[in-house]
């Protein structure tokens, strides 16, 4: 964990902070729907988040990082409401989005974090606790000088297995080859993790298709999905 001697945030972050104007709707999710579904990471309390709490109930806490605009984040808690489905991001539009949809839906299961997710695993959840962890195509970062800047890396592997239960899955998706491939090797090589496939994953019927796979299709890359269990 780090302390009040070590810094909060890191110096190379996975993300891109962007602006974007919020339509009327968005506007208005943040403005009603916010106060109770939402918390943002640089504001919570120091130590472990009580999502028992937060959520009203006990159930296992899936963590969705990298929601976007949340098409695919809504449909996937709605289908499980047995879960404590939390999704992290950094893109106001895109959380004021996943309001909407979720709203539309009916989802109660969901809340949303606004924020840096490695800030979030690293200060607020406590060791050997999530039921999972999704990063379903997160920014592939293409060019090699920005490689650095991809959120998988042995020390984010490392991360994510210290906060999951034994047996809790790692399930990562992406359409960049470069990629996929590193996310193989780095998930490979945490002792923590064990694959649950040889190589690649099947493509589950229950992820719904994203813009970003429509459009790697379109474009003619293969996606792939890994998934990792905790050992």
């Amino acid at each position: 964990m780090e302390n009040e001697h070590q810094p909060r945030l890191r110096s190379v972050v996975s993300y891109v902070k962007r602006g974007g104007r919020m339509t009327v709707g968005q506007q208005r999710a943040w403005d009603e729907l916010w106060p109770k579904v939402g918390r943002t990471v640089g504001d919570l309390p120091a130590g472990t988040l009580d999502f028992t709490a937060w959520f009203g109930r006990e159930a296992p806490v899936m963590l969705e990082i990298g929601s976007g605009m949340g098409e695919t984040t809504s449909q996937l808690a709605a289908a499980a409401p047995e879960l404590n489905y939390v999704a992290a991001e950094v893109y106001d539009p895109g959380l004021g989005q996943l309001m909407l949809r979720a709203e539309k839906l009916g989802v109660e299961n969901l809340r949303l974090l606004h924020g840096d997710a490695v800030v979030l695993l690293t200060e607020h959840v406590e060791p050997d606790t999530l039921h999972g962890v999704r990063l379903f195509f997160p920014d592939p970062w293409p060019k090699k000088k920005h490689h650095k800047r991809r959120i998988v890396s042995p020390s984010f592997a490392a991360l994510v297995a210290s906060r999951l239960a034994p047996g809790g899955t790692f399930h990562m998706a992406t359409d960049w080859e470069n990629y996929a491939e590193q996310m193989l090797e780095v998930c490979s090589a945490e002792p923590a993790l064990r694959n649950r496939y040889d190589g690649w994953a099947p493509r589950p019927e229950w992820r719904p298709v994203t813009k970003f796979e429509q459009r790697a299709d379109v474009e003619g890359r293969v996606s792939h999905d890994l998934i990792f269990e905790k050992r």
